[in-house]
């Protein structure tokens, strides 16, 4: 009898009989190699490589997608950076580059046919299992006009499956065998697209494309009207009723082909009159065009120069916009007279406001402000949104390319290749290193920008202008001045053999690079500028010496003196009034109303015989009754040294010109000659028809930093504005480490749960601005308190106040944003359920100056 056991017992089989199950095991993903956002592989080509960093950052981007098209795949989505609030069109239509867009503007002028936006969505749809739906392709049924951005903006036709025989009848028409758009086409618009139509209805055209071919039509019938209006060019009559005073032929020149451009920069060399020509072709497109609103932007220092200006040589008004916040809004919606003018940390903080006026020219003065593009201003005024701009600056090229690339983002974001591009044609670099060394095909630049550039220097009018004499002279310093210097220089040395070591340089050694070097530069002055306690130096007294000597052969005669540090030129002013010697002062505490006054007495006044100034009359001022001008130290920027010396050798001066450098021998500021000599060639090989290929001497080079500073690729930071004020001895000279030199970041993963880092791809418009606090001893903008700190006067705290309501008004106006500022300030307790506050602070120091703050504010409701 089987047992329970014997019965459940299964049988035996052979193995024939129960076949083995085989095993297949997952095949490992290979992990993807990273790109290095900062240097280029050697096996990869530039454009690969490109289209590589914004395909990664995409894969590594936490931005959000929704389909808003009609199909699974191939659809228009809608991508938004949740860290920007942007949100990009994106319409897929191909698996490669070759067919797909984006709304941003970095798809727009990268000429890749890619961005991060295009690369996320992308990247998404691979793992949503329709890789098969991007394999097979996209077919297109319908046909349309589109702009293609991928080699510059074309306008071009695609042809759908619908009705294509009828379609490419049309395209031998009124487009060319790759189907780009003829002069044909351009000037019988509106019956092509009739034509299309009836063929049929669902044909379409985009709205870049449209705009683009109105834009291209309004240059052609505008440039038209200019033929007939000025005939005889500038001999034509209708020159003497654009200003109140006789414009010169260069300056007609000037007006002209600003008006044809109707975007253009005027880059004549200081002292020609920029000025006179915006404002007279102002003038022209207000009484010939249509354009009604001018908006000026300019320095602070320059405003009330800017209103005199165009008001003495035109018939119509200009209004300085000042003021708190509040003010500011009131001017806005009150103000009618034609020209607004504002300064630059206006158009930062009030840029929605002025888009809502809608002005019809921009005069944007001193562009050379604009040249870094990651700061917060330059980036406003890019989004200034005018029809027409006149952009002014006798340096559009001060120390790298890349100041003229960002000054010209605001006449046209396309007229450049992208950046990328653009540095690879004209930088040499270092084969070993990879390291800037000169460049290369700088006039073709000239040639890229012939239509949109002008260009003139003194030479070029040098009937017109008198002689200018230039002199350097070899000060030797005091035995306690160079113990000093080579202190420093111990210290300077040091960091340069630590960066030559490890090519990177953390922010505390910047910090010391940067204070060791203005240090030297401020004892080759006088121990004064230092610590106020000792005094010495020699210049004071070769100073003297030149006064004496001129003034003896030219009783009347008039001298401007400047250096960059105010307590240097406070040691002039204890000579001078120990000489009795008239002599008026500008520096940064001077309030702007009050320059003028100061002006007016040094060119009126025969008994005022000496201007002193800082670098905030390096720009803007006129002071032509002077004959000798002395700079006591050159600055680093060989711009900033011609725009002081503008100031008296300029339109209107009557008399010869001599200038006289001091510069202490064997020292930091000697070894800036060179420095100073390679930077203005390379301005003048783009700008003024010089070398077309520059290099930086070795020897040069290893001497001054000892090959730290890359002078063309570092920035050596010399605002005038922030030179000018009381703490100019700590005005900003670090240099910014190379992009090789930057260690690679670290980038967010997984990408769904972190948002990812500031974008490192130039050109990227989709980043968060950010918010630097003020170095140590810098000013604040006008009317604000520093960042961080408390404020120190009632007009600030009211300031303050009004800011962090407009600010908190603004996000309580979103529903979306009110709810991520709840979620960001409450949390709750896992063990009581209940809900907090939850406040992150960087450091104690923030919590007690919040105090200050409220404390400040209590005691001024008190009293």
């Amino acid at each position: 009898m089987a047992t329970s056991k014997e019965k459940t017992a299964r049988p035996k089989t052979s193995a024939k009989a129960r076949p083995r199950k085989k095993v297949i095991k997952p095949k490992k993903k290979r992990k993807e190699k990273k790109i290095s956002y900062h240097r280029q592989p050697e096996e990869m080509p530039l454009a690969t490589w490109q289209a590589g960093l914004r395909k990664q950052y995409g894969k590594e981007s936490a931005f959000t997608m929704t389909n808003i098209g009609g199909h699974r795949v191939f659809s228009d989505w809608s991508v938004r950076n949740p860290e920007t609030g942007n949100t990009y069109k994106v319409a897929i239509r191909s698996r490669d580059d070759s067919a797909n867009f984006c709304s941003c503007m970095d798809y727009k002028t990268n000429r890749l046919g890619v961005c991060k936006h295009i690369g996320f969505v992308l990247h998404k749809l691979e793992n949503m299992h329709v890789k098969r739906i991007l394999k097979a392709g996209y077919v297109q049924s319908h046909s349309s006009i589109y702009l293609d951005y991928r080699n510059g903006r074309k306008v071009k036709l695609s042809i759908g499956t619908e009705d294509r025989e009828e379609y490419e009848k049309l395209a031998k028409k009124y487009f060319d065998s790759n189907f780009e758009m003829t002069a044909t086409g351009f000037s019988k618009f509106e019956k092509m697209l009739t034509e299309a139509k009836k063929i049929n209805g669902t044909f379409r055209c985009y709205d870049d494309a449209l705009e683009f071919v109105l834009g291209q039509r309004d240059l052609l019938s505008r440039n038209a009207k200019i033929d007939r209006l000025f005939a005889k060019g500038t001999d034509s009559p209708l020159f003497d009723k654009l200003t109140t005073v006789k414009l010169y032929g260069y300056q007609k020149e000037g007006v002209l082909f600003a008006a044809r451009a109707g975007r253009c920069l005027i880059a004549d060399e200081m002292g020609l009159g920029k000025t006179m020509q915006a404002i007279a072709a102002a003038e022209l497109y207000q009484q010939k065009f249509g354009a009604t609103k001018v908006l000026v932007t300019c320095p602070t220092s320059l405003k009330y120069q800017w209103k005199t200006e165009i008001e003495r040589f035109t018939k119509n008004k200009a209004h300085v916009v000042e003021g708190t916040i509040i003010k500011r809004r009131q001017q806005y919606a009150e103000v009618t007279a034609p020209y607004m003018i504002v300064g630059y940390h206006t158009v930062k903080n009030d840029l929605q406001q002025l888009n809502d006026l809608d002005f019809d020219i921009l005069i944007l003065d001193e562009a050379q402000r604009i040249k870094n593009w990651a700061t917060q201003i330059s980036t406003a005024i890019k989004k200034l949104k005018t029809n027409y701009a006149f952009v002014l600056t006798g340096t559009p090229l001060e120390n790298k390319l890349e100041e003229l690339y960002s000054i010209m983002q605001v006449i046209d974001q396309f007229r450049l290749p992208p950046l990328y591009l653009f540095l690879e044609k004209y930088q040499v670099k270092d084969e070993n290193s990879g390291r800037v060394v000169g460049f290369k095909d700088l006039k073709n630049i000239s040639h890229v920008l012939s239509d949109v550039l002008l260009r003139r220097t003194k030479k070029q009018v040098l009937t017109q202008l008198p002689k200018r004499m230039d002199k350097t002279l070899l000060v030797p310093m005091t035995e306690d001045q160079m113990i000093i210097h080579d202190e420093y220089k111990e210290v300077v040395a040091k960091l340069v053999a630590k960066w030559m070591r490890q090519r990177f340089l953390n922010e505390k050694d910047r910090k010391r690079l940067m204070l060791s070097m203005s240090q030297m530069r401020m004892v080759c002055d006088s121990t004064y500028v230092l610590d106020q306690t000792t005094r010495h130096d020699t210049k004071i007294t070769e100073l003297m010496a030149i006064l004496e000597e001129f003034f003896t052969n030219d009783d009347r005669g008039k001298v401007v003196i400047f250096s960059q540090w105010k307590r240097m030129l406070d040691l002039v002013k204890g000579e001078l009034e120990d000489r009795d010697v008239g002599f008026q002062y500008l520096h940064g505490g001077v309030p702007s109303k009050k320059r003028g006054d100061l002006i007016k007495c040094f060119k009126e006044d025969p008994d005022c015989h000496i201007f002193l100034s800082t670098d905030a009359g390096g720009v803007g001022l006129n002071l032509q009754a002077a004959s000798l001008v002395i700079n006591l130290d050159i600055p680093w920027n060989p711009a900033v040294l011609e725009q002081r010396i503008a100031r008296v050798w300029r339109m209107g001066q009557e008399n010869a010109v001599q200038v006289i450098n001091l510069v202490s021998a064997g020292t930091i500021e000697h070894r800036m000659l060179g420095v100073l000599k390679f930077k203005a060639s390379l301005a003048k090989g783009v700008l003024d028809d010089g070398e077309d290929v520059i290099f930086m001497e070795k020897s040069r080079f290893k001497e001054f930093m000892g090959k730290m500073v890359d002078l063309t690729g570092g920035q050596w930071v010399s605002d005038t504005e922030q030179q000018a004020t009381m703490e100019e001895e700590t005005a900003e000279l670090a240099p910014q480490p190379a992009p090789e030199e930057q260690p690679e970041p670290a980038m967010p993963t997984p990408a769904d749960k972190q948002p990812a880092a500031p974008s490192p791809i130039p050109g990227d418009d989709d980043v968060p601005v950010p918010v630097p606090a003020p170095a140590a001893g810098k000013d604040s903008a006008p009317g604000q308190a520093p960042l961080g700190g408390t404020p120190s006067t009632p007009e600030e705290l009211v300031q303050s106040g009004v800011s962090f309501l407009t600010g908190l008004a603004k996000t309580l106006s979103s529903p979306e944003k009110t709810q991520q500022l709840v979620s960001s300030l409450t949390a709750k307790d896992e063990k009581t359920g209940q809900t907090y506050l939850r406040i992150p602070v960087e450091n104690e120091a923030v919590v007690s100056n919040a105090l200050q703050v409220l404390g400040g504010l209590f005691k001024a409701f008190g009293q």
